[in-house]
């Protein structure tokens, strides 16, 4: 596990070199609250690097229900049994195993792992715009039809699950790039994500966190040529 600080946001990276797992504890006046859950072993990790700030885990919020988010969310829960889960409504459908499709989605298959043997359930449903500590809630379906992404209003920092990625360049949820694929076979829409990619970026962030590779600090810059990259790809049927 390599631990990176920036601000009040830790970046808790498992398989840093070979696979980049990234889950993160934000460091708020009472308490942490823990964005993710990464990979099933990462539960000792996450708790020993909160014994080592030295405040308790008071939330645990999820970006989306993918395996490498939720991994260590019931080893957690045996720790913290009465720290709430927060997810968005939509894939806290995704925790029961539950791959249907509303209406007015697209109609594509949902993609990327999906826990089946997930014991633990969300404590609090969220809805855009909703606060969780100095965390807003943004709605940014895509790479899951329930993905969400978390705006620090303090330092302007922002969460972005798989919205984004950092390993292998950076790119927008969908667009494939070569040196780090994986976030690209996981998601359900592209043309989706590209309207929560420019949603992301109407934010203006001062710093991007994503699941996968370094956080990036000041970066509207590569995340607009991201969007522009992949709506050329989009454009042209790629």
């Amino acid at each position: 596990m390599k631990i990176t600080k920036e601000g009040s946001f830790y970046q808790l990276a498992f398989l840093p070199r070979l696979f980049p797992v990234n889950c993160y504890l934000v460091e708020e006046e009472e308490g942490l609250t823990l964005v993710d859950a990464a990979l099933p072993y990462s539960a000792k990790g996450i708790l020993e690097e909160a014994d080592r700030i030295g405040k308790p885990i008071t939330k645990i919020v999820l970006t989306h229900a993918h395996e490498d988010h939720v991994g260590a969310l019931d080893s957690l829960k045996r720790e913290l049994v009465n720290v709430p889960v927060y997810i968005s409504r939509r894939d806290a459908r995704l925790m029961e195993d539950d791959r249907s499709l509303d209406g007015q989605e697209s109609q594509t298959p949902i993609k990327g792992g999906i826990p089946k043997k997930l014991m633990a359930r969300p404590d609090y449903l969220l809805e855009d715009g909703e606060r969780v500590g100095s965390l807003r809630a943004i709605h940014v379906p895509g790479h899951t039809p329930g993905s969400m992404a978390f705006f620090d209003e303090i330092s302007g920092a922002l969460i972005g699950g798989d919205a984004f990625q950092t390993r292998g360049g950076v790119a927008v949820a969908g667009d494939l790039l070569p040196l780090f694929p994986f976030p690209a076979f996981g998601t359900w829409c592209g043309k989706t994500a590209l309207e929560s990619g420019r949603k992301l970026v109407s934010l203006k962030p001062s710093l991007l966190a994503c699941g996968h590779g370094q956080m990036l600090k000041e970066p509207l810059g590569e995340m607009a040529k991201a969007i522009s990259r992949f709506e050329r790809r989009i454009d042209k049927g790629v």
